[in-house]
């Protein structure tokens, strides 16, 4: 009788043991990301005797921590800087304006005959602000437009549309609106898309819009003709 308990205890034992070799073997591996703190200790197996019945146990110990917290951007290295596809020397070399009253600094973007984006960075140091308004410094709605012609100007004034870099005039303003002031500080980001260019008459039909940090400002049609000096 001994003897059968016994080796049933054995034969539970050995049924135990082939079960935690199988669970070992087939557990799924582990993984973590770089920006949590992995402590891992070792698998240990712990053997106790009761009343000369053995038991085994396999512990694994494996805990991750994450505090939450990443390294950030500083705030001086997230944007980007706007692209110069023409600097104002270009600029100046096209357009016949001159200070105080050239009011683009960059071309950003230029699709021949199509379109032209462009920044014009308004500061406190512009000489409009101390008389629009002194208590308080907004850019003026007139010189907004002014601004968007200009770039509209870089565009039929250039040689793949066929301009001849002379200068051009207003010839009508249509459906122009202002959605919101454009203050000291902001950069003013305007698009002026070629819509339709007659050639013979020098006359050209633009839309154009402008905007602040993705925020559209002002919107209109511009109709200018070139014109010889």
């Amino acid at each position: 009788m001994a003897s059968t308990a016994l080796s049933q205890s054995f034969s539970i034992l050995n049924s135990h043991t082939s079960i935690s070799k199988k669970r070992l073997e087939s557990a799924t591996p582990f993984s973590f990301s770089p920006n949590q703190t992995l402590n891992l200790s070792r698998s240990r197996i712990v053997s106790t005797q009761f009343k000369k019945t053995h038991k085994m146990f396999v512990i694994n110990c494996v805990s991750t921590g994450n505090d939450g917290t990443s390294a950030e951007t500083p705030i001086e290295l997230k944007y980007p800087a706007f692209p110069t596809v023409m600097d104002i020397n270009q600029i100046r070399e096209i357009l016949p304006h001159r200070f105080p009253f050239l009011l683009v600094d960059r071309v950003v973007e230029y699709n021949p005959g199509v379109s032209a984006v462009a920044i014009k960075n308004v500061t406190i140091n512009d000489n409009f602000f101390p008389g629009h308004f002194p208590e308080r410094p907004i850019m003026p709605g007139v010189l907004m437009v002014e601004a968007m012609a200009q770039v509209g100007g870089l565009v039929m004034l250039q040689p793949e549309v066929g301009g001849s870099r002379e200068n051009f005039f207003f010839a009508g303003i249509d459906k122009v609106r202002f959605r919101k002031p454009v203050v000291a500080g902001d950069t003013l980001v305007m698009r002026m898309t070629l819509v339709k260019l007659q050639k013979r008459f020098g006359i050209a039909k633009m839309e154009g819009k402008a905007y602040v940090g993705g925020e559209v400002v002002c919107e209109g049609e511009f109709l200018m003709a070139m014109g010889s000096e």
